[in-house]
């Protein structure tokens, strides 16, 4: 046992190594702890394969299309659109897309393929050819762990001929680890405070959930949130395809074995993988826990469903090419990813990665296009609570700021929040009891912190919780603008930098939030994430079983899984979900909609109520009354 005062040392030392270690983003005006160093020029003969992410045509209309194919009134109710079909309606025509290739060519640029559905181009070039080709200068950088990369010196420009047909260039900056899985390990923060790491439990008998928490499987998921109706029916995917994005590679028999260990009897080919931009990178520093975790969470709630896993490089061409491929296959009827950045840092801040207001529009055109398509796509909303920003440039070194997570904010994927549940959690010393299942937010072990450590430890935990608040890129959607409790972002999220911390005299100035803008709100669903209450996981690259683990990536691959039930089901695709859900939650009475509000706790700001919250969106699912609430 650690003495207290020792221990309130050792908290301020977290905190400082926190600010100062770990997924740090390029450079901030102002700030030298995390720019990288200018290299120079890049070498010409460099080679290069970039993205070029073409143009939709007619938006709206497509805008439109896609309400009208989930409106039970419409003609057009679930006559989703072949690959073929959305092409030949909303993509660069093959005229428009020899312009491009023909420029790119005219420079000795290499087209190398064009995606089916007519919206990326993929072309391997050298450092000099894209300098001309896009009015650029491409330099050499090094991150502070020395790891070199490089990207334009300024922006890119497209040339005038294209630029009503090129929306954005993905993989001029070839900078790795822009994006993080959104899982965390209760025992993480926890062991610092001399405690033991939770046991693994596995499945007595013939059962497949454990009543444990901590070591939640699958089959505890179906009895806490009414999937079991759905298996007694005979739904368990049969026929249906889930699909998974990811950043990093992972073993399929890590995600057999944990079905066979939880009692869930598999074809042992259900899984295809497809290694998108030469991804297929195998390690723990990779993530490859969180792939792993993505499939055991989502087959095991379908477990008759194939699966392909779409894994690319942890770049930003990577992250822009998975989505593209997996829709363009056209192959999945739900589509999950648990990996994401904080929103601000891909258009408010030049310089913090290469992402601009263009690469969120281009994901916003792939999930489009799955929409149209009939895929229901999903997104983890973030472990940090209504602080996103923060997981990556963490408090107190940099001041707290009300953000929201990509691609979770996008209006047309389904962002997934999270919850606690209901129990006793046993701690060092003494138990914290949550009396029913609330919003995320480890800010409820203040009070126990603070009793036993004393006030300097009130932060400890900040900030962890289910992602949740107001974009503002992104304005409020239509399915949410008539509903009662969505927010505006809110006033006074001044983001500070203070570089000589624990010295707050100096500081940089970073940015200011706008307030007051009507944004989409999220997440909008969630389910149980607290790792304290949380789930096991099997992998190898991390060691095995592992008990205590959770976060929103857990829900975002459980929803996946749980929608390609209620897709069987219903006998079709279900295409966009938020207005069928909103709409649900609008008409149905209480118990009907397949919708729970959760009105207790906070995601460290956003508070659990009746109705619509970002904290938990429009509550947890009861998977069997929904599936008899979707039309």
């Amino acid at each position: 046992m650690l003495h207290k005062n020792r221990l309130l040392t050792l908290v301020g030392t977290m905190a400082l190594a926190a600010a100062t270690v770990g997924h740090a983003p390029a450079a901030l005006a102002g700030t030298p702890v995390i720019a990288p160093q200018d290299l120079g020029a890049t070498a010409p003969a460099t080679t290069e394969t970039v993205s070029i992410i073409l143009k939709l045509r007619n938006p709206g209309l497509l805008d439109d299309f896609i309400a009208a194919s989930v409106n039970p009134q419409s003609p057009l109710y679930h006559r989703f659109l072949s690959v073929d079909q959305f092409s030949f309606l909303f993509a660069p025509s093959n005229g428009d897309i020899k312009q491009v290739t023909d420029y790119l060519k005219s420079l000795g640029i290499i087209i190398n393929e064009i995606y089916d559905d007519n919206l990326v181009i993929k072309a391997t070039g050298t450092a000099a050819q894209f300098n001309q080709a896009f009015s650029t200068t491409l330099h050499d950088y090094a991150d502070n762990n020395g790891r070199r990369f490089h990207k334009p010196k300024g922006d890119h420009c497209v040339p005038g001929r294209l630029q009503n047909i090129v929306l954005y260039v993905a993989g001029l900056n070839t900078q790795a680890s822009q994006f993080r899985p959104h899982h965390t390990n209760a025992h993480v923060t926890s062991a610092a405070l001399g405690e033991a790491p939770p046991q693994v439990v596995l499945p007595a008998g013939n059962g497949t959930a454990t009543g444990v928490p901590g070591s939640y499987t699958t089959g505890d998921v179906a009895n806490f949130y009414g999937v079991n109706p759905l298996y007694a029916k005979g739904i368990t995917g049969k026929g249906k395809t889930i699909g998974i994005a990811t950043l990093a590679d992972f073993l399929p028999s890590d995600a057999y074995f944990y079905w066979s260990q939880i009692g869930l009897n598999v074809s042992q080919n259900r899984i295809r993988q497809v290694h998108v931009d030469g991804g297929g990178v195998l390690s723990k520093a990779a993530g490859s826990g969180e792939t792993s975790l993505d499939v055991e969470q989502s087959g095991g709630m379908a477990p008759d469903a194939n699966i392909v896993v779409y894994d690319a490089p942890n770049t930003e061409a990577g992250f822009v090419d998975v989505f593209y491929k997996a829709v363009s296959d056209n192959l999945v009827d739900t589509l999950s990813v648990s990996w994401g950045s904080p929103e601000i840092y891909n258009f408010l801040i030049p310089g913090v990665s290469a992402d601009t207001q263009a690469v969120l529009v281009a994901y916003h055109q792939a999930f489009a296009e799955a929409a149209a398509q009939g895929i229901s796509t999903f997104a983890a909303s973030g472990d940090s609570g209504a602080y996103d920003t923060n997981s990556t440039l963490p408090y107190p070194q940099f001041s707290k700021i009300l953000t929201v997570d990509s691609p979770g904010s996008d209006p047309y994927i389904i962002a997934a929040g999270g919850t606690t549940l209901p129990g006793n959690i046993q701690r060092l010393y003494g138990v914290v009891n949550v009396p029913t299942e609330q919003v995320w937010g480890w800010d409820y072990f203040n009070p126990y912190m603070v009793a036993n450590y004393g006030p300097a430890s009130l932060d400890y935990y900040f900030s962890v919780g289910g992602g949740g608040g107001v974009s503002v890129f992104w304005p409020t959607p239509e399915y949410q603008q008539q509903v009662p409790g969505v927010r505006k972002s809110e006033p006074n999220q001044v983001w500070t930098y203070f570089p000589n911390f624990p010295d707050t005299t100096v500081q940089s100035y970073l940015y200011t939030v706008p307030p007051h803008v009507k944004g989409r709100n999220l997440p909008d669903v969630s389910l149980n994430a607290d790792p304290f209450t949380g789930y096991l996981l099997y992998s190898t690259t991390d060691g095995g079983w592992k008990a205590g683990f959770g976060g929103t990536s857990f829900v975002a691959p459980q929803l996946n899984g749980i929608f390609a039930l209620i897709s069987q089901a219903k006998g079709s695709r279900l295409g966009l979900l938020h207005p069928q859900l909103y709409a649900r939650k609008a008409q149905k009475p209480a118990g009907k909609s397949g919708l729970r509000d959760i009105t207790a706790g906070d995601n460290c700001f956003y508070v659990g109520m009746k109705g619509y919250d970002p904290g938990a969106g429009l509550g947890i699912i009861d998977a069997g009354a929904l599936a008899d609430a979707i039309r």
